[in-house]
């Protein structure tokens, strides 16, 4: 993770936390030992996402794996990784603009091998633990809108939450706005359901096998891709469904952040610019 995504990404998160002493006050000694501080505890929550291994891994003398799970659980029952993809969704808005010209939704299932309230038998790893995560882009593939579920789980009841979680994390769409869905989601439900709301909407009909290039969906696959270069989306091993959110909104953060870093480098400058055209 360049110091150049995972410096700004910490400061927002740092912002939304409330602030702790490095001693608690209320100790009946008087003393004990400090605090861990939060910087710490988020990089290491970084490589646990980045690798997908488990936190005896990635816990290292300054703190331990107890200590991360604990915090964890704690950010995940607060939702901060939730409130930082809006933020990030609010300042690429603000500099780049989100384009919802095109708005895709489309589910991809990975793997849940240790169960849990999110995992389900994968119908396409012989019925193994499975987790299907449903995704609402922008035009350019920013992800906008990230729902967890089951892996057995169809794509076509997660639309109507998809379509929540992005209107919660971006506000009011504009007027005229066409979702493009695939086969998948080709029912009179759908059709319903999208006219309700007041969106168009272009699905790829049952019998129709156009190439994906060729349609609309293609940036909501390739964001699927660059979700899944985190390993612990590719393999998630949390059972708690708040930290599989959590993680999920976290990634959807970075991901937004690395194009909003991308985009501005031609247009902005700021002191820690990177150099490099590709952040790696």
């Amino acid at each position: 993770m360049p110091s150049s995504l995972l410096e700004p990404v910490f400061v927002q998160f740092e912002a939304l936390l409330a602030p702790r002493a490095a001693v608690h006050p209320d100790h009946p000694l008087g003393c004990h030992r400090r605090r861990i501080p939060d910087r710490v505890v988020f990089e290491l929550i970084v490589l646990a996402l980045v690798y997908g291994c488990g936190y005896e891994r990635v816990a290292n003398r300054q703190c331990s794996d107890r200590t991360l799970r604990r915090r964890v659980r704690q950010w995940a029952k607060d939702g901060l990784a939730q409130q930082l993809h809006a933020l990030a969704l609010d300042a690429y808005d603000r500099i780049v603009g989100l384009d919802f010209d095109a708005v895709a939704v489309d589910g991809c299932i990975t793997k849940a091998p240790c169960g849990g309230a999110k995992a389900g038998p994968s119908p396409v790893d012989r019925r193994k633990g499975g987790l299907k995560r449903s995704l609402a882009t922008d035009t350019a593939g920013i992800p906008i809108g990230v729902v967890s579920a089951p892996a057995n789980r169809h794509d076509l009841p997660l639309l109507e939450p998809t379509l929540d979680a992005a209107t919660t994390q971006t506000g009011p769409w504009p007027p005229g706005v066409t979702v493009h869905l695939d086969a998948a989601y080709d029912a009179h439900k759908t059709q319903v359901l999208l006219t309700t709301r007041g969106l168009r909407y272009e699905i790829t009909w049952h019998g129709e096998h156009p190439p994906v290039k060729f349609t609309r969906r293609w940036m909501v696959e390739r964001t699927h891709s660059w979700m899944n270069a985190y390993g612990r989306l590719r393999r998630m091993t949390d059972k708690d469904g708040d930290i599989v959110d959590f993680y999920l909104h976290l990634a959807a953060a970075f991901v937004t952040t690395r194009a909003l870093i991308r985009h501005a480098r031609k247009t902005h400058r700021w002191p820690s610019r990177p150099t490099t055209r590709r952040l790696k």
